[in-house]
Formats: C-alpha cells, sequence, structure tokens
C-alpha cells in the first residue's frame, strides 16, 4: 500500500492537507450516464485491498466501497446523463462530471489527482496521472465508489428498461446489447451518437 501513497505523501510534503482523487466510470458504454466520484480520504488510516476497480470483483468493490464512504474526509458522486454526452461529446462530459464532482464536495480540496491526462477548469492545484486509478490510492478510492454507484444505476435501469440486459453489459457494448438495439430501437439512456452507425434512425 505504500507504494500507492507515493503521490500523496509528495504532496503531504509540500503542505497540502486535502487530497483529493477523481476518477470517472462509463466513458465507453452505449447507454447510461458517465459517473465521476470525487473523495478526499484521511491518509493515516488506509483501507487494504484499494486498487483499479476494474481489477477487484463486485463484491470486493461493494465492500470497499461502503468503507470508503464511511471514512472519507468529504465524498461527491456526480453524473453526466446520455442527451448531455450527446451534446458536448464524452470527453467534455467527463471532463464537467469531474469539475462538478469536485466543486460538490462538503470539503474544498487543496490539490486534486485525476486519472488518465485530462486536465479540469478548476481553480486548485491539479495533476493527472495515467493509470491513476491503479497507482494512487486515492484515485483508486474515487475509482471504487464510482465503478459501484453506476453498476448499482444500470441495475435500476435494467429494471425500467428490459431487454438490452444491463443487469450484466452495464450498457457496454456487448455482442447481445448491440443485436437488442438493433431489434428493439433504443432506449430514452442509450447515447444516439454511440449508437448512429449501427441503428440508423431508430
Amino acid at each position: 500500500m505504500t507504494d500507492k501513497l507515493r503521490y500523496e505523501k509528495s504532496l503531504l510534503e509540500k503542505g497540502y492537507k486535502y487530497i483529493c482523487g477523481v476518477d470517472e466510470v462509463g466513458r465507453g458504454p452505449l447507454a447510461g450516464p458517465v459517473v465521476c466520484a470525487a473523495v478526499i480520504m484521511p491518509l493515516d488510516d488506509i483501507i487494504e485491498g484499494v486498487d483499479d476497480s476494474k481489477k477487484l470483483t463486485a463484491k470486493s468493490r461493494e465492500r470497499l466501497s461502503a468503507l470508503i464512504l464511511e471514512k472519507a474526509v468529504a465524498c461527491r458522486i456526480s453524473l453526466v446523463e446520455p442527451q448531455k454526452i450527446d451534446e458536448i461529446n464524452i470527453l467534455q462530459a467527463t471532463r464537467l462530471c469531474m469539475k462538478n464532482a469536485i466543486e460538490g464536495l462538503e470539503a474544498t480540496p487543496d490539490y486534486v489527482l485525476t486519472d488518465g491526462n485530462m486536465t479540469l477548469d478548476i481553480d486548485i492545484p491539479q495533476r493527472n496521472i495515467i493509470k491513476g486509478d491503479a497507482l494512487s490510492y486515492t484515485i483508486g478510492c474515487a475509482s471504487i465508489v464510482a465503478k459501484v454507484y453506476r453498476d448499482g444505476l444500470m441495475d435500476e435501469l435494467a429494471v425500467t428498461y428490459p431487454g438490452y440486459k444491463f443487469e450484466s453489459n452495464k450498457g457496454y457494448g456487448t455482442a447481445a446489447h448491440i443485436q437488442a438495439i438493433k431489434e428493439r430501437g433504443a432506449c430514452p439512456v442509450h447515447r444516439r451518437t454511440f449508437i448512429k452507425n449501427f441503428v440508423g434512425d431508430k
């Protein structure tokens, strides 16, 4: 775990106190929102097992997410709906989602670590880290919270819009999901700009 704290420790040594990790889930799916989480974690009480959410089982993610939410100094989840993604594109939607999550925190961070290579339009010092969800404890915490939240949301949408198997594909473009769109057409939570190549105007 010490290895995952090297970015945070460097910032603590420079006098930063509230270090916020930010990550997104859902840039690639054909349906559903993009979800971002911003978290400020206590760095003297580390939760063992935090990692890139994609490397963890669903059960582990749910257990860790509950612990993260319980221990966090501050946490905010933000989402951008499919219609907005279609309007401004997924890159800008992700930036907006991250910005909203950070600005919605009940404690103001004095440094922000973001996963990937995106610079955000915020008045707070920031650093983006490629594969940050695996390399930074704080970003890893954000990735787990965002993933668990979005998966739960897609399970709910599976009940509202049966037939697309959102409960299993979480909106991603599996062969069965694409076939269902071709047969049924799109539902209100599909991203029209993502599915236009294989469904036409349905």
